[in-house]
């Protein structure tokens, strides 16, 4: 049987694979859009196009649903560290992946390819590279005003920019009406993903999450790394940090050379076509 996507979530945040390999579609932003939409198409936090074999790289491609491209996603690698893995084109348990955000080490740790390990690289919080307007330094516990009020903000990036806000109260509804609104603050010349962070000990911390792009999400793996970064930075944690979603948890490490280790689940949903109609649509 043809397959012209498949699905998989982690921790509650679901991506579409699409492979070139198999399925070739014009990933223009309105079929991108109507892919990801969840009345309209299948639905999906977005799609993951690849592998894309450039000798002997593998590379992949993040597209939000809104039709923008991500630099990187935590949750979308692990995600697609499983398809490889279901699908044969890897034959080791360690492998690389080069995304639009750079380089991640990736390891399976089980035979079925359900629970993944990944080096997301080095974090930074100088402006330049997240960015940050203003003039160049790390932008650590600044206050961001808004009409809302003033707030706290750490900012780094991972290969793709956060920023983090420590809060003693996190809700849903807050991220829904702040979110969109720090992600496309004058500050953030390509936008941000926002998490609110709640610390609840020296190794767990609770987050939720504005996605970039993709608006309000049940997890995010890069967006653990950065609030777990954040909060270590500011003294808040240890090394060592369970970051609690609404979708799951996930496991963060962070090494004394600046590199940051994330652990977690992927889950298969289905794997199907697209009808002839849609097929008409998406041309």
């Amino acid at each position: 049987m043809k397959v012209d996507y498949v699905k998989y979530h982690a921790l509650g945040n679901d991506y579409i694979v699409i492979d070139p390999n198999k399925t070739m579609l014009n990933l223009t932003t309105e079929n991108i859009r109507l892919i990801c939409h969840r009345n309209f198409g299948i639905g999906s936090d977005g799609i993951l196009y690849g592998p894309i074999l450039d000798g002997g790289c593998i590379k992949l491609r993040i597209l939000n649903p809104d039709g923008s491209e991500a630099e990187k996603s935590g949750n979308g690698i692990r995600i697609f560290s499983r398809y490889l893995f279901d699908q044969g084109y890897i034959n080791t348990s360690s492998f690389t992946l080069d995304t639009l955000g750079g380089e991640v080490l990736v390891t399976i740790l089980d035979g079925k390819g359900e629970l993944i390990r990944v080096d997301m690289g080095a974090v930074t919080f100088l402006s330049e590279s997240i960015p940050v307007a203003g003039l160049s330094r790390e932008v650590i516990d600044e206050v961001l005003e808004l009409e809302k009020g003033s707030f706290r903000i750490t900012c780094l990036s991972i290969g793709n920019p956060h920023c983090v806000l420590p809060m003693d109260i996190i809700s849903e509804e807050q991220a829904k009406e702040l979110g969109p609104v720090i992600e496309n603050h004058p500050m953030f010349p390509n936008r941000i993903n926002v998490q609110f962070l709640k610390v609840l000990d020296r190794n767990n911390i609770r987050i939720e999450i504005w996605e970039r792009g993709a608006g309000y999400t049940l997890a995010s793996g890069s967006s653990s790394c950065a609030a777990a970064s954040a909060a270590y930075k500011l003294g808040l944690v240890d090394n060592h940090v369970k970051v609690h979603m609404h979708g799951g948890v996930i496991d963060i490490d962070i090494n004394t050379d600046g590199h940051v280790h994330m652990t977690g689940t992927v889950s298969s949903v289905a794997s199907g076509t697209f009808s002839d109609e849609m097929w008409q649509r998406l041309e």
